[in-house]
């Protein structure tokens, strides 16, 4: 139903035009090409390329009536290639509305209404060459001005415009349209000053400026049509110019479609430009109270703002909380009242400014803001004279072109931070002292346990050989009593003899480490003499013993004492904490670059929460305590240091009342190994047949053991 008003509408207007094209015109009359791209617009690409048949068929028969048929169908043509180019050009050949809200937009519409005139006047005066029909000059003339001026005076109705509010009150729109309707026909009504009728064009300034698009678009249109009507019928200076100034009939034409142009350009470049404006405004009116939002909402942050000269103009509500200063009170007026005096000249000394008193203010935000260096401690005064301590941030503010307009300055109360600070430094102080102190006694007490292991060691030497001699009757045949007595005394100095060796071994691990030698030996043999050291603390126990060694040499690069000591160490901790009907094995496993002991048994275990600590000297189970088991908790610690020295790492793996697993892994070091696979039996408990009985396996081989 559009389409048909749309098309009716053109072939009224278009007949109506024809009507008025001069008898002795070359020209097409007032032919609607704005309201026939218009159509085109609006209906979308579908009905665009059906309708540009329609279009040629329009034009042909009604410019058919006036003119010749081979000049109104070169005339046909011409005005349907201006359409089409006009449609695609606008809309890139897609349904969507073209726009008319930027310079840019503004700029397509221009190009395209003279560029669509431009294709059309070109076909009119190719049909005039052709067709002998006027001066092709003057045809194209003609309808170049007539085309580009229907084109710019009616493709910005259907185009989407920036709406915006207009500024003119509804009694200042009804005299905007009663001024246009009645000074018009007045303007149009003599002949006698042409110039009188652009004197008008101001009144469509007005309404550009104040009232909204649509109805600025409508004034214009309402004034163009009522400058047509004039002329048409008559009236005013273009009607008069081909008689007054002897100029051809077409130049009444020409005169209208220049004075249309000239209200289109003037009309439609400053509805763009306030809408463009009114755009502008809204999305700056959005980003000021976005930035107001979120300056009013940082409340834990004073924000700043002042002008070159230094005066408050911002003060938000961050400000208010830290500084104690209402808004109000300090809008407009310096920041001289934030800081003491005292606090100016230490950040003036800090930064190396020569500080002369409040006129150096400026001079010290200055440099602040020059060193560009973040964050900066400044002391701040607060309305009640606190002195606070707040990190500052001051940015010069400048505008378009350049020049500084202001400065902002965001802080943070950190004073109780810093009290904070101090106070950790302090406490870190007095634990870094206490530490060395301690360092000292632990030094001092090592020392003390050294010298008095070492003291202790030549009499226990002593007591030793007495007891020997006292048991082999030396001073004579004991009973059984002092016999048994004698044993107890021998018992517990072996005790602490291996106490003394625990405790010299460590001062040699504190202080120069235990000096490993680095002596070629097969790491299979330490662990079964290791196993025969500890043989003696299960003979009268009720435990299953369980040895497995590789049937081959494994040569290993390291000290045969000290790794006989971790054997040892392991190996006796296990049977000590197994209860008898429990069970401990030693396992040797080789692998191409690793060697693994495993030192497994099901004693009393070590609760989880405790395995963090084993390795720790002196340190002893709650379970071993518990339990009243005798121990000096240097043992493990030793091992592990032993261990650590060869390149190797001790894993454990145990639960309470589910026994303990330890693995000693030491690397080879790219030492060529037997057949991991060859394994020797289980051994018995009696060191002297220990491993004795093997399994079956491949066979020896020859190693060179250094």
């Amino acid at each position: 139903m559009a389409v048909g008003a749309l098309l009716a509408g053109i072939t009224l207007i278009a007949v109506a035009g024809g009507q008025t094209a001069p008898e002795r015109g070359q020209g097409l009359g007032a032919w609607p090409m704005g309201l026939a791209s218009s159509m085109l617009v609006l209906c979308g690409r579908r009905w665009a390329l059906a309708l540009l048949p329609l279009v040629l068929t329009v034009a042909v028969s009604t410019i058919d009536v006036y003119r010749p048929f081979e000049v109104a169908l070169g005339y046909g043509l011409s005005i349907t290639a201006e359409t089409a180019l006009v449609w695609w050009i606008l809309t890139r050949g897609r349904d969507e509305r073209p726009t008319l809200q930027e310079n840019r937009d503004l700029h397509t519409l221009l190009g395209v209404a003279v560029g669509g005139a431009g294709l059309g006047a070109a076909g009119g005066m190719a049909t005039s060459a052709l067709t002998g029909f006027g001066s092709p000059a003057l045809v194209g003339i003609s309808m170049l001005t007539a085309h580009a001026a229907s084109q710019l005076v009616l493709l910005p109705l259907v185009v989407l415009l920036a709406e915006h509010e207009p500024l003119a009150g509804r009694a200042e729109q009804v005299a905007q349209w009663a001024v246009v309707a009645v000074a018009t026909p007045l303007a149009f009504w003599s002949a006698e000053v042409p110039s009188l009728v652009f004197a008008v064009i101001p009144l469509l300034t007005w309404g550009a400026l104040r009232a909204s698009p649509r109805v600025a678009m409508g004034q214009m249109v309402l004034m163009i049509m009522l400058g047509v009507t004039m002329t048409v019928t008559g009236r005013g200076p273009f009607a008069a110019a081909p008689e007054v100034f002897e100029l051809p009939v077409e130049a009444r034409g020409i005169l209208l479609a220049v004075f249309a142009m000239t209200c289109a350009l003037m009309v439609v470049p400053m509805v763009v430009s306030v809408g463009l404006q009114e755009l502008t405004s809204r999305a700056v009116a959005g980003e000021r109270d976005k930035v107001r939002r979120i300056v009013d909402g940082a409340t834990g942050v004073a924000i700043v703002v002042t002008d070159e000269r230094g005066l408050v103009t911002t003060f938000n509500p961050g400000a208010e909380r830290l500084l104690g200063w209402r808004a109000d009170e300090v809008l407009g007026g310096p920041t001289t009242h934030f800081h003491t005096e005292r606090q100016l000249e230490e950040k003036a000394r800090e930064l190396g400014i020569p500080w002369r008193g409040q006129p150096s203010v400026v001079e010290l935000v200055h440099r602040l803001t020059e060193a560009d260096a973040g964050d900066t401690l400044l002391g701040f005064l607060r309305k009640d004279g606190a002195e606070r301590m707040h990190t500052v941030t001051v940015r010069k503010l400048h505008d378009d072109h350049g020049a500084v307009v202001g400065y902002l300055s965001t802080s943070e109360d950190v004073t109780e931070q810093m009290a904070t600070q101090r106070a950790l430094e302090e406490a870190l102080a007095v634990e870094r002292n206490a530490v060395e102190r301690l360092r000292e006694v632990d030094a001092v007490k090592d020392a003390f346990v050294s010298s008095v292991s070492h003291e202790l060691r030549t009499p226990l030497t002593s007591i030793h050989g007495y007891l020997e001699m006292l048991e082999d009757g030396a001073f004579g045949e004991l009973t059984a009593a002092q016999s048994q007595a004698v044993r107890k005394v021998a018992a517990n100095g072996t005790r602490l003899m291996s106490l003394i060796d625990d405790l010299l071994t460590l001062s040699r691990l504190q202080e120069n480490g235990l000096g490993i030698a680095a002596d070629r030996l097969d790491l299979a043999e330490a662990v079964r003499t290791g196993w025969a050291v500890v043989a003696p603390a299960w003979a009268d126990r009720d435990l299953s013993l369980r040895l497995r060694l590789p049937l081959a040499p494994v040569p290993f690069d390291g000290d045969r004492d000290m790794l006989e000591r971790v054997v040892v160490n392991l190996l006796g901790n296990a049977v000590k904490f197994t209860p008898d009907g429990g069970s401990v094995s030693v396992e040797l496993d080789v692998e191409p670059e690793t060697a693994t002991l495993t030192v497994r048994d099901t004693g009393i275990g070590i609760p989880a929460e405790e395995q963090s600590q084993l390795f720790t000297r002196f340190f002893r189970s709650s379970l071993a305590q518990k339990g009243a088991i005798p121990g000096s908790g240097l043992g493990l610690s030793i091992a592990a240091a032993i261990v650590e020295q060869h390149g190797g790492s001790v894993d454990v793996r145990s639960a309470e009342a589910a026994g303990t697993t330890f693995m000693v892994r030491l690397p080879l070091r790219g030492v060529a190994t037997a057949d991991p696979t060859a394994r020797s039996g289980d051994a018995a408990a009696d060191p002297a047949t220990a491993g004795s009985s093997a399994e079956e396996a491949t066979p020896e081989r020859d190693w060179a053991l250094g």
